[in-house]
């Protein structure tokens, strides 16, 4: 991975931002604070990764110094961060899991809110506060890298820099393990809790769940290793005075690849680095990638995408026999009077004859393609359909022997008359 070539990393870089942006509005929706703020600051950071990594190829130019200063600060709060997100989503599951009861005040929400935005966005930027303690000149730019913050190896960078990512992880492991204990010890009372709460299912409380564990088991190892690269990589030099740290703050490293390339260290340092934030945002797209909110976003976009370029698309949703489809206007009118219940023509006739009337029911339904013979007589009864309703009144009367027959008090069964293969309606009025 560390030897490959740079329009690799350029391209996971670039697709590690897509995976980040591209569930945000739906996890908005949710409001989910611990999973927003994780998405955004692994997203940017990938971002940022990828335009240095363009910019800096095969050059060691220092062509935007205000850049440099802003993204070289951000990557020392993205370090900080992402461990600090992943505390917010345990520290919120375990809220979850222990909760006394179904429902919430809105104080509540937003004091939930708060104390979220407290971790995932207030600790980092005192982390980039605290990091100009130990900065010894303004940033560094490596080849193949692009710019990259300047921390003095001296002991007191180890407290405020290097070993917040172990702190927070060790936080977010007391977290995960808490809330397995009160998961098996309140499961009933967690269902209740899930079934009130439309923003938050049982799938995707356990894919929030997977997600910072792993974060949390490899933010203890890696925070642990990293700490054991900066001490061994370059010799730890003491701190004598703010002074003496912050003379010639001005100065820009400038860094060949030959030169950091050289060192086993510094190259695994630079490179474990750049490539772990690429490492989270795949992480997080295999939780939440795939699930069915995402699904149903995705399928939205492309719909949404191709009205806009003159695509026809056609969904098909079929349920029992039924079926509709999305296509032309006329198609679209045609088929929602398709999708209503059928509307027979109801007519009355007597022939002259010593027995009583005949009725036949051929019923052919032009929707189903079905056809049905019945030779049960169904006795009569007013029936209001979607189109109107039968009654008596609206049934026509016959001449019979030059006389006016009178409807009979008591109502005839109703005859069915197929509809013409000729008529291109798919339902009639009532006659």
């Amino acid at each position: 991975m560390f030897d490959s070539p740079d329009w690799v990393f350029t391209m996971f870089a670039f697709l590690g931002f897509l995976c980040c942006m591209i569930p945000l509005p739906w996890h908005l929706e949710a409001w989910n604070t611990g999973t927003c703020l994780y998405m955004i600051w692994t997203g940017l950071s990938c971002l940022i990764q990828f335009i240095n990594s363009i910019v800096w190829q095969s050059n060691v130019v220092n062509w935007a110094p205000v850049w440099c200063d802003i993204t070289s600060k951000f990557i020392i709060g993205a370090n900080v961060a992402i461990p600090a997100c992943s505390l917010c989503i345990n520290r919120r599951l375990y809220h979850i899991a222990s909760v006394s009861s179904v429902t919430k005040t809105r104080a509540q929400k937003r004091r939930d809110i708060m104390t979220d935005l407290a971790i995932g966005l207030g600790i980092p930027v005192l982390e980039m506060i605290l990091q100009y303690i130990v900065q010894g000149h303004r940033f560094n730019i490596f080849e193949e890298v692009g710019c990259y913050p300047a921390t003095f190896n001296t002991p007191p960078a180890y407290a405020l820099v290097f070993a917040w990512p172990l702190v927070l992880g060790c936080i977010s492991a007391y977290y995960c393990v808490r809330t397995i204990v009160e998961l098996a010890q309140r499961r009933a009372q967690f269902m209740e809790f899930l079934s009130v709460n439309k923003n938050l299912s049982s799938s995707r409380y356990f894919r929030l769940m997977g997600l910072a564990g792993i974060e949390m088991l490899c933010t203890i190892p890696l925070g642990a290793y990293v700490i054991y690269l900066n001490a061994t990589a370059q010799p730890i030099l003491p701190w004598i005075s703010w002074a003496d740290t912050h003379s010639n703050f001005s100065f820009v490293g400038i860094v060949p690849s030959v030169v950091w390339r050289a060192s086993g260290p510094t190259v695994l340092s630079i490179e474990l680095s750049r490539w772990l934030l690429v490492v989270c945002a795949f992480v997080f797209f295999a939780f939440f990638g795939f699930a069915d909110e995402a699904r149903k976003n995705y399928r939205l976009a492309y719909v949404s995408v191709a009205k806009r370029v003159g695509i026809s698309t056609a969904g098909t949703m079929s349920s029992g026999g039924g079926s509709w489809t999305t296509g032309s206007k006329s198609e679209m009118a045609c088929n929602s009077r398709t999708a209503t219940m059928p509307v027979f023509v109801t007519q009355r006739t007597e022939q002259k004859r010593d027995s009583l009337t005949s009725f036949s029911t051929d019923i052919s339904m032009g929707e189903f393609n079905l056809a049905f013979n019945d030779a049960k007589e169904i006795p009569y009864s007013p029936t209001e359909t979607a189109a109107g309703s039968i009654s008596k009144e609206s049934l026509p009367s016959t001449p019979i022997d030059e006389q006016t027959v009178h409807l009979p008090d008591t109502p005839a069964l109703p005859q069915y008359i197929v509809d013409s293969p000729e008529s291109l309606r798919n339902s009639v009025d009532i006659v």
